[in-house]
């Protein structure tokens, strides 16, 4: 069995148990990969023009191989890549991330109704698009929900800072970026992640590294501006003059609670409604299959 292979996800919860040590306390052999999984470009200093439609996100990157043993995604294409074969959800844990569309102060759009056939930037088949979707359908009829594909997390982050797209849906560090640049939020999209183990991934070692991850989640929760300070290795360096890291909040929380059936199939049941994925992507894999 080689070494348990882990990898950045943006948030602080890895950093936090890499540098304390907490993965090596836990017995787990392990190799640690600082990899951007967030963005298409992360060190773009500025966008000249919005992309076209990138019909490529999180499930798409899950189906390649992330060359990680267990990946973090918002649960809905966790879920439906689970169902798929392409490793199985993890039942024992999940994350809830704060998150929201944000709009440019001069835009002109004050409330969620004003999103009305307004291209909302958001990645495709991940956290943003779904949660989007989940948060307007409560203001505005289905067919008034306008999506436009950016990219990933850091590419929309630059696509709003460069006033090259009028809403776009940002969670983590950017979600405090944008905040601090003067952003306004429209929306609250509050979503939860899943996770994923990889094919022929040891089960002893998954329960040693959400084992580190529960010693690192109760350090944040105890004192979060102690570990701020991680959330500048997820940035491009074209915003570190401009932040001030004190003002960030903690980001995504590890919730250690099962993951149960009735939200498994809840989930797969809103996404049908929205035939958010074609007939070649889909999956048929029940709850008991799917889901350790």
């Amino acid at each position: 069995m080689g070494k348990f292979r882990i990898q950045s996800h943006g948030r602080l919860q890895e950093w936090v148990a890499e540098e304390k040590g907490y993965f090596k306390d836990e017995g787990l052999d392990y190799e640690f990969l600082v990899k951007p999984i967030i963005t298409w470009a992360a060190g773009v200093a500025a966008v000249d023009a919005p992309t076209a439609d990138i019909q490529r996100g999180a499930f798409e990157s899950i189906e390649d191989g992330r060359g990680c043993n267990l990946s973090a995604a918002c649960h809905w294409t966790i879920n439906m890549a689970a169902a798929a074969g392409h490793g199985k959800m993890w039942g024992q844990a999940y994350s809830v991330s704060p998150s929201g569309i944000f709009v440019a102060p001069e835009a002109g759009l004050q409330k969620p109704e004003d999103l009305a056939n307004v291209p909302v930037t958001v990645g495709y088949h991940s956290g943003s698009h779904y949660s989007t979707l989940q948060g307007l359908e409560r203001f505005l009829k289905r067919e008034q929900i306008n999506l436009h594909f950016g990219g990933l997390l850091l590419d929309r982050l630059a696509l709003l800072v460069d006033r090259q797209v009028p809403a776009a849906s940002l969670f983590g560090a950017p979600f405090y970026v944008a905040e601090q640049l003067g952003f306004k939020k429209i929306v609250d999209t509050t979503f939860m992640i899943g996770h994923l183990v990889s094919e022929g991934a040891d089960l002893d070692d998954v329960q040693r590294y959400f084992q580190a991850l529960r010693r690192a989640q109760h350090d944040i929760d105890l004192e979060p501006e102690a570990y701020k300070d991680y959330f500048v290795r997820e940035l491009p360096e074209r915003y570190h003059g401009a932040i001030d890291l004190r003002r960030f909040g903690p980001g995504e929380r590890i919730v250690f609670e099962p993951y149960p059936r009735a939200a498994f199939e809840r989930t797969r049941r809103w996404i049908e409604s929205w035939n958010l994925f074609p007939p070649e992507q889909k999956g048929d894999a029940q709850y008991e299959v799917a889901v350790v």
